[in-house]
């Protein structure tokens, strides 16, 4: 179990278990702090709360966290919870393979290691020997690899680590031959970057001027550059490649062709929209970037080139998006050629290998993916086990193979192996679970919304379910910045469905299920669209006989966090349990963190624009809380290294309702220590994250265990 802060009061109140009492909650001081956004004057009484460096901040956690632990401790199956969770947990999970060089290199969890291993070996039958073991970086778990790089001939791999769950990544090179690290090739000081390797000599990247230490969790990331490193030289010796001081808020990434004739940097000004600009190595006259897609009204991705051209996927004129052949000297749109039309399904992405392309779409939520030439001519659709999820559709030119994983709600991920010319799908490795797929099924509906949009979701349950209105559920969703909810395994997810849950899955506006105009939906003055889509269905639900208002969970981290945030307080009789993960809770405020102003392109910005203000304000999670509402059994969870959505959202938000709740509806926060937004989080993390939430939400909703 990771370990807590330390406790420094003990509480001092009857069980809730046994009594039914009020939970007494630290006390939390509240100051004087009014902003006026156009003359609408907004208290925020807990802003202290933001200073995540403050001996007073440290203290309410310390308190908070032990309240938390103390109600926890109480729910008499909890042990039992943890115990199958890591029955479950405990099974070999293997990456897809992927072959650079003379190797074959794939992810290797033995069951419960904290993070995965990378594994190489020599063709597909040698032997498989430990490449790089990042449970080695850290005596707890909580050092994790980020992206990988592999160089031209596979001689050198850059890779990223991320301590405690932070955003920020260091950087190092490693001879792959010998495995060892290269001296003085250290990358420091990077944020959402990867590895563009030119030949085997060096490669771009991206990075952020050096934070201060005190503030680089919460303070705003401004003044991204891209650089190229040589190896074999000191960072400081980094040739800089781009900068755009005039605009200091934007990501800029850098990426090269498969043959390394053009360089390209990607321009982005939030989390929708972005630029491309080109340089043609082969063009000894162009020493500059020229423009290639214009910013920022649409959302294109370079795929490759075709000689002299460039294959792009974009949403000009095709919010369900198509690929266009481009030339870079004639680049406006009106002189593109169209390779793949756009269809009715929404083309999610697009991989090349083997010489041709692999364009994945949704189908109301589930992959189909197709082979193309690079000309676009048809090859065939790709067979796939059923409605779910595929991914690894890619690999180099020259390769006659590639591996892809298969996934759904009650089928753990699965690798096969595809042949690109035959286009014959082997299965090549199954996830050996502990439990028995064929007693479980999933379904999808479709709900109406409150304006009539037809909503897909996905329900997952035991066989032989009772239309009865009284089964326990958990629904689930994110709903923006153009994320598709798609079918996934989760062994979390399962252990609810044993015990009798329904896990609902909704698919809701916001996200690229259908393309750019769903996504356009959910976001910006349309925001209101993706709660309306939730409500609607924990309402079908209750109208369909599987649940009542008594039985419903509501979860979603991040976006998603902000999404059961204003569906609690928006509809708080609905539901029975929130869960709220590490959410963007202060819809005024966000933009002043890290990099919460990307957002404002999917959400809007209080203090630029009166109606972004108005539309923030009346479904801000934080300031939508009543004093004297019932609210439902809250369990907040954040994290201390949290740099996405900084800790204070949430540490603002819990208080809030601590204050507002009238009833005994516990309001609880769970504040993870060395631990961030998500990723990288190590099993043993994971583990007492998951056994905390469900016996939470089992003991909320009635369930025994």
């Amino acid at each position: 179990m990771q370990k807590k802060y330390w406790i420094i009061a003990i509480m001092s109140q009857l069980s809730v278990f046994t009594s039914q009492a009020q939970l007494q909650y630290p006390a939390t001081k509240k100051v004087t702090q009014t902003d006026d956004y156009f003359g609408t004057k907004v208290q925020d009484p807990y802003r202290w709360l933001e200073d995540d460096n403050s001996a007073e901040t440290k203290d309410w956690v310390q308190k908070q966290n032990a309240v938390t632990q103390d109600y926890l401790s109480k729910i008499p199956f909890r042990d039992k919870v943890k115990a199958r969770l890591e029955e479950l947990w405990n099974y070999p999970k293997y990456g897809s393979p992927f072959k650079k060089g003379k190797y074959y290199y794939f992810y290797k969890n033995d069951g419960l290691q904290n993070q995965s291993v990378l594994y190489r070996q020599e063709g597909l039958k040698g032997t498989p020997e430990v490449f790089l073991d990042p449970n080695k970086l850290s005596a707890d778990g909580t050092a994790a690899l980020g992206g990988l790089s592999f160089s031209k001939s596979g001689k050198y791999l850059a890779y990223t680590v991320a301590q405690s769950g932070s955003d920020w990544q260091d950087g190092y090179v490693m001879d792959v031959a010998s495995k060892q690290l290269l001296v003085g090739d250290g990358i420091k000081f990077i944020k959402f970057s990867g590895f563009a390797w030119k030949g085997e000599d060096g490669f771009y990247y991206s990075r952020y001027p050096e934070p201060d230490e005190k503030s680089k969790l919460s303070k705003q990331n401004q003044f991204q550059k891209v650089y190229y490193h040589k190896l074999g030289t000191p960072q400081s010796a980094d040739v800089l490649v781009y900068e755009d001081n005039e605009h200091p808020l934007r990501y800029f990434g850098a990426g090269l062709t498969e043959d390394e004739r053009f360089l390209l940097v990607q321009i982005s000004e939030g989390t929708s929209g972005g630029e491309v600009l080109f340089k043609d190595t082969k063009d000894a006259a162009q020493k500059d970037f020229k423009v290639l897609v214009k910013g920022f009204a649409t959302e294109p991705d370079v795929i490759d080139n075709a000689g002299d051209k460039i294959l792009l996927k974009t949403n000009e004129d095709a919010p369900n998006y198509k690929v266009v052949l481009v030339d870079p000297k004639n680049p406006a749109p009106q002189n593109w050629k169209i390779v793949i039309p756009e269809k009715e399904e929404a083309l999610q992405s697009v991989g090349t290998a083997g010489g041709y392309l692999f364009a994945s779409y949704l189908k109301d939520g589930s992959t189909k993916v197709y082979q193309y030439t690079y000309e676009g001519k048809l090859v065939r659709e790709i067979a796939l086990p059923g409605i779910g999820t595929a991914g690894g559709f890619g690999g180099e030119k020259e390769d006659k193979e590639f591996f892809y994983t298969f996934t759904s709600f009650n089928y753990p991920p699965t690798i096969f192996h595809f042949d690109i010319t035959s286009g014959k799908s082997t299965l090549f490795r199954k996830a050996e679970v502990k439990f028995n797929p064929a007693d479980f099924e999933t379904k999808e509906v479709f709900v109406t919304s409150k304006d009539g949009a037809k909503v897909p979701m996905f329900l997952t349950y035991r066989k032989g379910l009772q239309l009865n209105g009284a089964n326990p559920v958990m629904i689930y969703g994110y709903g923006g910045f153009n994320i598709a909810m798609s079918p996934s395994f989760s062994i979390s997810n399962l252990f609810f469905i044993e015990q009798g849950g329904i896990y609902a899955q909704v698919c809701l506006r916001g996200g690229s299920e259908y393309g750019e105009k769903w996504h356009k939906q959910g976001m910006l003055q349309n925001k209101q669209n993706v709660f309306n889509d939730l409500i609607a269905s924990a309402e079908w639900l209750i109208a369909n006989k599987y649940t009542n208002k008594e039985k419903i969970a509501v979860r979603g981290g991040s976006n998603g966090g902000l999404l059961v945030g204003a569906v609690m307080t928006q509809r708080p009789d609905l539901f029975k349990v929130a869960i709220p993960q590490v959410g963007v809770m202060d819809m005024l405020r966000f933009h002043k963190f890290t990099v919460g102003w990307g957002w404002a392109v999917e959400y809007g910005n209080a203090e630029k624009n009166e109606a972004d203000f108005k539309n923030l304000y009346s479904y801000s999670p934080l300031h939508n809380l009543k004093k004297g509402t019932c609210y439902p059994a809250t369990l907040v969870t954040t994290a201390d290294h949290d740099d996405r959505v900084v800790p204070a959202h949430s540490f603002k938000f819990a208080a809030t309702l601590q204050e507002a709740q009238s009833c005994n509806n516990p309001t609880l926060i769970r504040i993870e220590s060395k631990a961030g937004h998500g990723a990288g989080k190590p099993t043993s993390k994971l583990i007492d994250e998951a056994t905390d939430i469900w016996s939470f939400v089992m003991y909320n909703l009635g369930m025994k265990m």
